[in-house]
């Protein structure tokens, strides 16, 4: 897949019962997923705005097309070592839901965008009660594809908003800093 170009992700027919669309990606060299419904588009990495004062994972802020738009490095909200940023590494822009219903974009640094992938209901395993590098409630579930795992992630989980903005709460939260930067 050429990184240089903006990809949008449209999704084609509703997924059945049986199997769902999910975008895999890399990440400190293990495959992770998250579903397709989720994904606006992937653009590549740059013209970053670093935002003094943030939490470590949040790597800055990027326009897209007039909009403020948040970037979390996953591997540092993992709590692994921040994404080194080569020719492959990208921002996966992804429709987050907050607890009270309201929408909002959050772009997320992945080391590489793999493919897209339909993977059956019955080849999705619940979430692991220990064991995986991030916490548990990140992990929508594992799903099997061709004899290995890719961890399948809950995006509102992991991008939580309103999470991200209680850790932000000690500089401000993070939709008051990147309003401030905004204007």
């Amino acid at each position: 897949m050429n990184q240089a170009n903006n990809l949008s992700v449209v999704p084609g027919q509703a997924a059945t019962n049986e199997e769902q669309q999910y975008l895999t990606f890399l990440l400190g060299g293990d495959m992770f997923a998250i579903a397709i419904l989720y994904i606006k588009e992937i653009i590549e990495f740059g013209n970053l705005t670093v935002v003094p004062m943030m939490p470590s994972f949040i790597r800055g802020v990027i326009n897209l097309r007039g909009s403020v738009v948040p970037v979390v490095d996953l591997s540092a909200r993992f709590g692994r070592s921040r994404t080194e940023v080569s020719r492959r590494t990208c921002i996966v822009i992804i429709e987050a839901e907050s607890g009270d219903g309201a929408k909002q974009d959050i772009g997320v640094m992945v080391d590489s965008v793999s493919e897209v992938l339909e993977i059956p209901r019955t080849e999705i395993e619940p979430s692991p009660a220990f064991g995986a590098r991030i916490r548990v409630d990140f992990i929508q579930g594992m799903g099997k594809v061709a004899g290995k795992f890719v961890i399948i992630l809950d995006a509102n989980q992991v991008l939580s908003v309103d999470e991200l903005s209680m850790l932000g709460k000690t500089t401000g939260t993070v939709a008051e800093a990147l309003t401030d930067v905004a204007a």
